[in-house]
């Protein structure tokens, strides 16, 4: 049989490499498209043995360039995605509606098989962030361009390479006290990279198509709860203290001129509404490929880089019970 061809783009973030390593080891070709060859290929040809993947540096709005790898592609993967805009290029209308829209077009003229866009969860009630707004749009563009096509809404994505636990423990390590946004009550439905890697896996084995599926993890944490089990794992004793919205959007403003911004005002505005399954649509459960990797066994696995004495160090709870 034939080996299918997979198109990527984001194929060097936490999620791109894990799925690049399932995809090769189940006999799939993959062409993964970069901004720049010199500082991600690296990364892209350790993930599979060679001959399994192919690296094509553009512009992701080279749409001369990107047309051409379509006459060959059989799925096309979508992982872009950004948290907050930088510069003229990179703002949410144009990485989260504009160019969803072009790939959607694209994968209908050269009549791909598959053509999978990841989303994010919630953003059907978040109407007050841009962010939120512009995956909307995107979505919206991509079924009336493409209505094939399979949306996924992942809850917040974690592991080892994260913006999520990685950037917390720093900042809990690093500050006495932590501000706790709208008291902290904000749910979240953590869900693994694994996880979602598998999640995408079986929906291109299963040809599975014209979906929208929200991907949620097993557990279900507030804001509050997810700083105190970070804590607990880096063994930190840290005040957390709820802030009005008020000063909480003067920092956020403060912070956002940073080049990589710890909040931003979006950013605080999104942290307002629960990350959690809506029930109006499927969930990864429901296609039969649940969650299984819990959140404090997994992150367990990497904190250690942020306690006293790193790899080496014996968290005090651990003691305790042996």
């Amino acid at each position: 049989m034939k080996a299918k061809n997979c198109l990527i783009f984001g194929g060097s973030g936490q999620i791109g490499r894990n799925l690049i390593r399932k995809l090769t080891k189940g006999n799939y070709k993959v062409t993964v498209v970069t901004r720049n060859s010199h500082q991600k290929g690296y990364i892209i040809k350790t993930q599979a043995n060679a001959g399994y993947v192919d690296i094509v540096e553009s512009n992701i709005f080279d749409e001369v360039k990107i047309r051409k790898l379509f006459e060959k592609t059989d799925i096309c993967i979508n992982l872009v995605g950004i948290l907050y805009e930088s510069g003229k290029g990179n703002t949410f209308k144009n990485i989260h509606s504009i160019f969803p829209s072009v790939l959607a077009k694209l994968c209908k003229e050269y009549k791909v098989q598959q053509f999978i866009h990841l989303s994010a969860l919630g953003i059907n009630e978040a109407t007050s962030s841009e962010y939120a707004k512009s995956k909307l749009d995107g979505e919206i563009n991509i079924k009336k361009n493409f209505p094939l096509a399979t949306i996924l809404r992942p809850s917040i994505v974690y592991s080892v390479d994260d913006n999520f636990t990685t950037n917390f423990m720093t900042l809990l390590s690093r500050l006495p006290i932590f501000p706790l946004y709208y008291n902290g009550d904000t749910k979240f439905t953590p869900i693994h990279c694994s996880d979602l890697r598998d999640i995408i896996y079986h929906i291109i084995s299963n040809n599975i198509h014209s979906k929208i599926i929200e991907c949620i993890g097993p557990e279900v944490f507030s804001f509050k709860e997810i700083l105190k089990k970070l804590l607990k794992l880096i063994d930190k004793k840290r005040l957390l203290i709820p802030m009005p919205f008020f000063f909480a959007k003067l920092s956020a403003k403060l912070f956002q001129i940073f080049p990589k911004p710890l909040l931003t005002v979006d950013q605080l505005i999104l942290l307002k509404y629960d990350n959690v399954s809506s029930n109006k649509y499927q969930t990864n459960y429901d296609i039969g490929v649940p969650s299984t990797r819990e959140f404090v066994k997994e992150v367990e696995k990497y904190c250690y880089m942020w306690r006293e004495g790193g790899q080496f160090s014996i968290r005090k709870y651990d003691i305790r019970n042996s």
